[in-house]
């Protein structure tokens, strides 16, 4: 072998010469024959290791180096107002400030602190402020799409309160790491955990343990005993979803948390089992107060906005109790205070104090624009007497309301009555079997119900009407064969049809016969919104309550629904065509005396448990619903002899009274 010319090497052999380049790496490696060819070196290993890693630790040392530690530890806790608006920019209500007041460390129990140490990092005090295990578990779950809560120290935990906002992402969590471990080493354990228990979120507009004290147990802190301490300890895992008074699966999730803390105490030596074993009894909170400002419609509005927000913004619960932000809602006080005094004027007549049947009278109402604007609602008498939205519930049948959504389905999907057959059109003249206690059909025969009977229709008043047809049964509210075509339908595509009119999945009924008469439990809102399609050509928006939102005058992010097409406009029109015939000849020809053009429908239970008007004019759709129930297990009663009432007058008939009322105030425009 020789060197040539030009870098290369001359390999001689007998009869030919071949060329063969130098290289600098032997890779793939001579010598070798298959895999081990392309298997690395140990060598060539940490050559490939050091050029990555040499790289990453001076970033990673060059991020230490320049992330810097606060200088004011409580600027986070500037006390704002969040300040909700009318539809025309008007100020609705001022709710906060931001409740927080700090108190040292010796002045919380120990057993609250170990408490809060067994809940949130029992390893607190011999850490360095971070804990290796948690930021790689809460960095797998960002990197897979996983819930990034946890895994955080307490010392972590302290600074996102203080320094970052509560955005994940892998910046966000790496700053937070380097904070913590610089903040370790500047303040002491007692400090930071001080630091952490005054800046915490506990709900109910809480900041700090001293004013959560407050808030759920009405004393200072130094005076919780462990197991009150268990319970707030608890809420640091998040409030929203731990505070017992919001509803029954928070309440759940309150004492197996409750429970499992002060078991935890225990396994750390921080509880003797002994007075473990003392705190069998979940310690209740009291009832959250309401804030003089909410009172009469506004607590609702405000609630209902609020809600909207959490749900459809980035802002969490812990950051509207912060304050500072500005809430501009759809609501509309003219018509709020119209729909106020419909309620008031036609509800003359009840008197619960000498009558039986008027005793826990409800009445929920909600009015939404075509566009999904919520513009008023009625949730009750008065939002600090009562805090349950009646407006919002979803405990009460629609009843015969729901028939519209039932012929909706059979003009746009047909019938199929016989099983495999080719599915049938229908068409507003097709008729049907009008009388009362007709059975009830499938393709193999007639239905027969759990009782060992078969399923019969029922009408108001029981009346025989004979062949009509279909657009005749919604004009004159004819239950039989809209419970018959529901059958014809398919109660699946029935029930596809209501999806897609808005009625969420929980409050549809079961697929028996009656779910084509109602057996679902829409909301006041959700049904005037379902109906906004028929007057729209067949578009619909989900109902939405707040048209912005900004913080200190700077905007912020918030997910508005979208218009779509829910019906083929050909049917909207025919169910609309069949509305407004209610109104000039049919079930709902009270409605006429509130304007022209109206479209409504009266609706009714089998059981006389509810009563339901809904309708729309112009760009104007309402629901209003009474019932008569005990908020605490929801019970339906009847509603028979209400407000005096025969008793076969309709149950429909007061909320007709504030339909009608309301509607002529308002107006559809």
């Amino acid at each position: 072998m020789r060197a040539h010319r030009g870098g290369g090497a001359e390999e001689e052999k007998p009869g030919r010469r071949r060329w063969r380049p130098l290289r600098r790496i032997d890779y793939p490696r001579g010598g070798r024959r298959g895999v081990r060819r392309w298997l690395p070196s140990w060598r060539q290993l940490l050559v490939a290791a050091a050029l990555v890693l040499l790289p990453l630790s001076g970033a990673l040392a060059w991020f230490f180096a320049t992330t810097k530690v606060p200088e004011d530890l409580n600027a986070f806790a500037t006390q704002q107002n969040n300040v909700y608006f009318w539809a025309d920019g008007t100020e609705m209500a001022r709710i906060g400030e931001t409740n927080r007041q700090e108190v040292p460390l010796d002045q919380v129990p120990r057993p609250v602190r170990n408490a809060v140490l067994a809940a949130e990092n029992e390893t607190f005090y011999s850490d360095l402020g971070i804990s290796a295990k948690g930021i790689g578990r809460a960095v797998w779950q960002l990197v897979s799409g996983g819930d990034t809560q946890g895994g955080s120290t307490i010392t972590q935990q302290y600074v996102k309160n203080i320094y970052l906002n509560q955005h994940q992402d892998m910046s966000r969590k790496l700053r937070e790491a380097v904070i913590a471990v610089k903040l370790d080493d500047r303040m002491s354990k007692d400090d930071i955990l001080a630091g952490y228990l005054n800046t915490s979120w506990f709900g109910r507009g809480s900041y700090g343990i001293e004013r959560a004290a407050s808030a759920y147990y009405g004393k200072d802190v130094s005076q919780l005993d462990p197991s009150e301490g268990a319970f707030l300890a608890a809420l640091l895992k998040g409030a929203g979803q731990y505070d017992p008074a919001i509803s029954p699966e928070n309440r759940k999730r309150a004492e197996e948390r409750w429970s499992w803390i002060l078991d935890r105490m225990v396994d750390i030596g921080k509880l003797s089992a002994a007075e473990r074993a003392t705190y069998t009894v979940f310690p209740e909170p009291k009832p959250q107060p309401k804030s003089v400002g909410l009172s009469g419609q506004v607590g609702y509005l405000v609630d209902m906005a609020r809600s909207y927000v959490e749900s459809h913004s980035d802002i969490t619960p812990a950051q509207l109790d912060l304050g500072g932000h500005q809430i501009f809602t759809t609501f509309e006080k003219p018509r709020v205070t119209a729909l106020a005094a419909a309620v008031q004027d036609a509800a003359k007549g009840v008197d619960p104090e000498n009558r039986e049947a008027d005793r826990l009278l409800k009445v929920g109402a909600a009015s939404v624009a075509l566009d999904g604007r919520i513009v008023a609602l009625y949730g009750g008498p008065d939002y600090l007497k009562q805090g349950f939205n009646n407006a919002n519930t979803s405990s009460v049948p629609v009843g015969s309301a729901f028939t519209p959504v039932v012929y909706a389905a059979g003009l746009s999907q047909g019938v199929q009555k016989e099983r495999g057959g080719s599915r049938t059109p229908v068409t507003p003249g097709s008729t049907y079997d009008g009388d009362n206690g007709v059975n009830v059909m499938t393709p193999e025969g007639p239905y027969w119900g759990r009782d060992g009977k078969i399923a019969k229709t029922a009408n108001d008043g029981k009346r025989n009407w004979g062949k009509v047809t279909l657009r005749n049964a919604v004009e004159q509210s004819v239950n039989g064969p809209l419970m018959q075509l529901g059958m014809d339908i398919g109660l699946d595509r029935v029930q596809k049809t209501a999806a897609d009119l808005g009625l969420l999945p929980g409050s549809m009924g079961e697929l028996v016969p009656a779910f084509g008469t109602g057996n679902s439990t829409p909301s006041a809102i959700r049904t005037a919104d379902a109906y906004t399609a028929f007057a729209a050509g067949g578009k619909r928006t989900d109902p939405y309550s707040v048209l912005r939102i900004t913080r200190n005058g700077a905007p912020l992010d918030l997910r508005t629904p979208v218009a779509a097409q829910v019906l083929p406009a050909a049917v909207a029109g025919e169910v609309d065509a069949a509305l407004k015939g209610a109104v000039r000849g049919g079930s709902a020809d009270w409605a006429a005396e509130a304007g022209p053009d109206l479209a409504a429908k009266p609706g009714t239970t089998a059981d006389r448990t509810a009563g339901w008007s809904v309708g729309y004019s112009g760009e104007l759709s309402t629901a209003v619903t009474v019932f008569r129930a005990d908020l605490k297990d929801m019970k339906l009663l009847s509603l028979e002899g209400l407000a005096g009432a025969a008793p076969d007058a309709p149950d429909s008939a007061l909320p007709t009274r504030i339909w009608t009322s309301y509607m002529k105030a308002a107006g559809g425009r």
